[in-house]
C-alpha cells in the first residue's frame, strides 16, 4: 500500500457558485489560486461537482415558491434553491481558472431528482453513499483537507461526514466562502467543531 495518506477534497468550485452564477457565493472565485497551489502540495486530489437534473426537487421553481424557502422533504428539512448546476449547462462546469488536471477523481452529487446532496460522502438522506469513502479507504487515505464552496453547506456537511466516518478532517476556511443564510455560517462552524473537524485559516 502507498504511504500517501492525505487527500485534498475540493468542493463544488463551479461557475454557478461563483460571481454571476445562479447561486453565487460572494468572493467564490477568490479562493481558486490558493486551491490550485494546494493541489501541488497534497498528493491526492478529489473534486466534487454539484450535478442536478433540470427538474430537481431542491429547486424552488419546482414548488412554485421563492428561493431559500425551507420545506420538509421525506428525508428532513430542505432549503429550496435557485435552479443551479444543471447538467449540460455552463453553470455546472468547473470554474475555468480551477486546475482540473491534477484531480485523481471527480465525484458528481445531487443527480438523483428526489434527494439533494450537500456532502461529498452521502446524499441528504444520510444513507445513500457516493462511494467516496470506499475510494479513499482503498487508497489508504486517512487525512482529509476540505476547501471550496460553500463553507456553511457542502463543505461543512462533507467535513462532518468525514469525521463521523473516522477520517481526520480539517477545513481551510480561507480557501472557502460561505452563503451565510440566516446564521448558517456560525451554526455550521459550531457543528463542525462539535464533530471534531479542525478549522484552520
Amino acid at each position: 500500500m502507498s504511504d500517501v495518506t492525505e487527500a485534498l477534497i475540493v468542493i463544488d468550485v463551479q461557475n454557478d457558485f461563483c460571481p454571476n452564477g445562479a447561486l453565487a457565493v460572494a468572493g467564490g472565485d477568490e479562493i481558486i489560486p490558493r486551491i490550485n497551489r494546494l493541489m501541488q502540495e497534497i498528493p491526492v486530489v478529489v473534486l466534487t461537482q454539484d450535478w442536478h437534473p433540470e427538474e430537481h426537487s431542491s429547486f424552488a421553481a419546482m414548488h412554485g415558491v421563492e428561493p431559500f424557502t425551507q420545506i420538509e422533504m421525506p428525508y428532513g428539512p430542505q432549503t429550496l434553491w435557485p435552479s443551479h448546476c444543471v447538467w449540460g449547462t455552463k453553470g455546472a462546469e468547473f470554474h475555468p481558472d480551477l486546475h482540473v488536471d491534477p484531480a485523481d477523481l471527480v465525484i458528481r452529487k445531487g443527480f438523483r431528482p428526489q434527494v439533494d446532496s450537500y456532502s461529498a460522502f452521502f446524499e441528504n438522506d444520510h444513507v445513500t453513499p457516493t462511494g467516496l469513502a470506499g475510494y479513499l479507504r482503498e487508497r489508504g487515505i486517512t487525512d482529509l483537507t476540505f476547501v471550496g464552496l460553500a463553507l456553511d453547506y457542502c463543505v461543512a456537511w462533507s467535513a462532518m461526514d468525514a469525521a463521523k466516518l473516522g477520517f481526520k478532517a480539517r477545513v481551510l476556511e480561507g480557501a472557502c466562502r460561505a452563503i451565510d443564510l440566516n446564521g448558517s455560517l456560525a451554526a455550521s462552524r459550531a457543528a463542525m467543531m462539535a464533530a471534531g473537524v479542525e478549522l484552520e485559516a
